[in-house]
């Protein structure tokens, strides 16, 4: 288990599962535990047994179903109910009965809130917090407490605030952590009232939420005003603006400050963690993430390329190896000679001199038609190719295509596509049918081609995106197609632009086709 010394808790399966949009099952929720236990955190929030059926049996299964190596699960809960004993509240026993090591008790430290939201007294609320605490306590749990609220009580009532904590510690929690639950704190105010927390001699967390976009700020001005215990979520999930992100926190605690949080070898895996869990939360990564986002360590403008050209720490605060990320190279019409030779060198191409000048120049003349290549690396190395090659290569040459649209009597509308082309010496003429054009055209240019080249069949178009360029000349608009495709170990993207969105559709089509083949094995 982790080092008690500083603690790394993880509250994704309960306060990141409020995102909205965000809905985990008991099997998913096992997954991404196994995931963070693969970080090195020291504690997994499972949830809430008693008051969700979906917790109860996350927590039921978890006994047998997760073999933790670093991680201690820990169940969350509420204080007794006011005029109720410990031992009596069924939710308090649901606690108990968990199995869980560890219990996390949310108690109210504002005052306001225990006289409007729980209707009771503040000496009742103190009592509910000493009763609960060493009742579990003495049942053998250990107990934090996350004092709810805490920040804006102590702005409304320092004593009572610090009252809460001093209670808590004096029953036998072993932290109380401080919320700031609506998350509207600042940094420099924040670590004011954490020193003053400190002073009570209990161990002090600290738990943000990111509404003023200071989540992770908070987290680390919290620990150098004296906190040893920090929460948050993996990428940053929650409801509203989300909480604290747990995997900037642990990195820039790790590498920036020196603390020993996690095995090294488990921050080198950090992003591949990150998108695993993305992967099964369902939810779109942030590619801008700090740390772990593709675009992270990604260098577009043509000055940053020059500068790492010659050592790549000119432009990164770290190497992106730290974290399992990677430097990416963006080709623009911002780009100079140094991004385009090192974007090659990424590839594995080694250009000269002048395909390097003639390739900025054909990139930059692209563009300002309205291509975009950072977005669409597949074709900048289909141009990179043409350019190393001197001519375009391709695996089939395009004598004609068409689409038909028709809308029939009953109200339906079908697209049906015919594609003519010229591969391995045979004139094919194939038809596809599909929900829509670009549909019945990727189905046409599959029957042609996938005879030939059977390996087509494992790849398949994801995603499909459309962008008008030129708004004022309306449906006249000069329009550009960014298509996703993927063969089930690897997803590239191509482009295409044109005034006619078929056509344009059918560029970045025959481009992924293409690549696809090189990812196959075929020299064009």
């Amino acid at each position: 288990m982790a080092d008690d010394a500083f603690h790394v808790y993880d509250t994704t399966l309960r306060d990141g599962a409020q995102q909205e949009g965000l809905n985990l099952s008991v099997a998913d929720k096992l997954v991404v535990a196994r995931h963070l236990d693969g970080l090195g955190v020291g504690f997994i929030e499972g949830g809430w047994p008693g008051a969700n059926p979906k917790d109860t049996e996350f927590f039921r299964r978890a006994q047998t179903e997760l073999d933790l190596k670093h991680a201690q699960l820990t169940a969350f809960g509420a204080t007794r109910r006011a005029g109720v004993k410990a031992a009596d509240d069924p939710l308090v026993a649901a606690l108990r009965e968990s199995g869980a090591p560890i219990v996390t008790l949310v108690a109210k430290s504002h005052d306001r809130h225990v006289e409007l939201a729980l209707r009771t007294t503040l000496e009742e609320n103190l009592a509910m917090i000493r009763d609960t605490v060493s009742h579990l306590h003495a049942e053998g749990q250990r107990v934090f407490l996350d004092a709810e609220h805490f920040f804006d009580g102590y702005k409304s009532n320092p004593a009572y605030a610090l009252e809460v904590i001093r209670t808590a510690a004096e029953a036998g929690a072993s932290v109380i952590a401080l919320c700031d639950t609506n998350g509207g704190m600042l940094p420099d105010e924040l670590a004011d009232v954490v020193h003053h927390a400190v002073q009570t001699s209990a161990r002090i967390g600290i738990h943000c939420h990111d509404d003023t976009g200071c989540a992770v700020a908070n987290t680390l001005a919290a620990v150098r005003a004296g906190a040893t215990h920090v929460q948050g979520c993996a990428n940053g999930y929650g409801e509203r603006s989300g909480n604290a992100n747990l995997f900037t926190v642990v990195a820039n605690l790790q590498l920036k400050r020196g603390y020993d949080l996690v095995p090294p070898q488990s921050l080198r895996d950090m992003t591949r963690i990150a998108h695993a869990i993305t992967e099964v939360t369902n939810v779109t990564p942030n590619s801008h993430q700090p740390y772990v986002g593709v675009s992270a360590f990604a260098h577009k403008a043509g000055l940053h390329a020059s500068a790492i050209k010659v050592d790549p720490n000119l432009y990164q605060h770290i190497d992106p190896a730290e974290v399992g990320n990677d430097m990416r190279m963006l080709v623009s019409d911002m780009a100079g000679r140094a991004s385009v030779e090192l974007k090659g060198r990424e590839l594995g191409y080694q250009l000269t001199g002048d395909q390097a000048r003639q390739l900025v120049d054909r990139v930059k003349e692209m563009e300002s038609r309205g291509y975009t290549f950072e977005a669409a690396d597949a074709s900048f190395e289909l141009l990179l190719r043409d350019s190393v090659h001197g001519e375009r290569r391709r695996h089939f040459a395009v004598e004609s295509w068409r689409v038909i649209v028709e809308r029939r009597p009953s109200g339906e509308v079908a697209s049906e596509a015919t594609v003519k082309l010229h591969a391995k010496g045979e004139r094919i003429v194939a038809t596809g049918e599909g929900n829509g054009p670009v549909n019945a055209l990727d189905r046409a240019v599959r029957a042609a081609l996938e005879g030939i080249y059977p390996e087509l069949t494992a790849v398949e178009l994801i995603d499909f995106k459309v962008r008008i360029l030129e708004g004022t000349h309306g449906t006249d608009a000069i329009t550009r197609v960014l298509v996703t495709s993927s063969d089930e170990t690897a997803e590239w993207a191509t482009v295409g632009v044109d005034e006619n969105i078929i056509e344009a559709s059918w560029q970045a089509l025959e481009q992924a086709v293409t690549f696809g083949l090189l990812r196959a094995g075929y020299t064009p």
